[in-house]
């Protein structure tokens, strides 16, 4: 494991950045979204409630919707065309769950509608589940056993959930546009700001994860062709 940097200063030094970073946008994205959660949204009404709407008047009526245990664990699956929001949002009517429960709306429009990055990142889905299940696995046979093939497939199994993420940064930021546009023609600024405000800092953490992960990714090329 020596050759991969557990004892190399880059190495420690990802691995600081990633924690700072995550933590320092996790805890940005927990306050914004309870300072906004205090305030209600003029639609008066629940976050289930305005991602109907939403959903009815930009053509995605036929999308269902469910609540799911957590905070913060909100998502549209294609699958089953179903958004599933947290109950908080889902019953909640501040400013912070309407802007959620848009958001996941906003996927669901982007899917009606055929938007291509989220079709590509749906595309996507079934490589990157095998591919991040593996990656680490063949890359630590290739090092013990020496075999410089596995350890460029470990990469290239890597370099896919890179490519996700990527993808999925156009598609979040597009979904969060989506709801603050629906939210400025259909309520108030302060809904309208509060939800721009709150999904910029959702944003925010995919574009750390995705930073993150493009460094390791080219932590890993330069090892591997040093070891060339």
């Amino acid at each position: 494991m020596y050759v991969y940097g557990y004892y190399n200063m880059s190495y420690w030094l990802l691995i600081i950045l990633s924690l700072v970073l995550g933590g320092i946008t996790q805890a940005y994205i927990n306050r914004t979204y309870k300072r906004w959660s205090r305030v209600p949204a003029t639609a008066g009404a629940t976050g289930e409630e305005v991602a109907r709407r939403m959903l009815d008047s930009e053509g995605a009526s036929q999308v269902g919707i469910t609540h799911v245990a957590g905070h913060l664990t909100d998502f549209y699956d294609p699958r089953d065309n179903m958004l599933h929001l947290s109950s908080e949002n889902y019953t909640g009517g501040s400013v912070a769950s309407v802007a959620v429960a848009c958001h996941e709306a906003g996927h669901a429009v982007q899917t009606a509608r055929g938007y291509m990055p989220g079709r590509v990142r749906t595309a996507l889905v079934p490589v990157v589940n095998f591919t991040q299940n593996t990656w680490m696995f063949v890359l630590v046979i290739g090092m013990f056993m020496g075999l410089m093939g596995l350890v460029r497939l470990a990469v290239i199994f890597f370099a896919f959930s890179v490519i996700f993420q990527l993808v999925t940064l156009p598609v979040e930021i597009d979904a969060s546009r989506r709801a603050v546009q629906y939210l400025k023609s259909t309520g108030s600024g302060i809904d309208q700001r509060g939800a721009r405000q709150v999904l910029t800092a959702a944003a925010l953490t995919y574009a750390a994860a995705a930073l993150i992960s493009v460094l390791q990714l080219l932590y890993l090329m330069g090892q591997t062709d040093r070891r060339n």
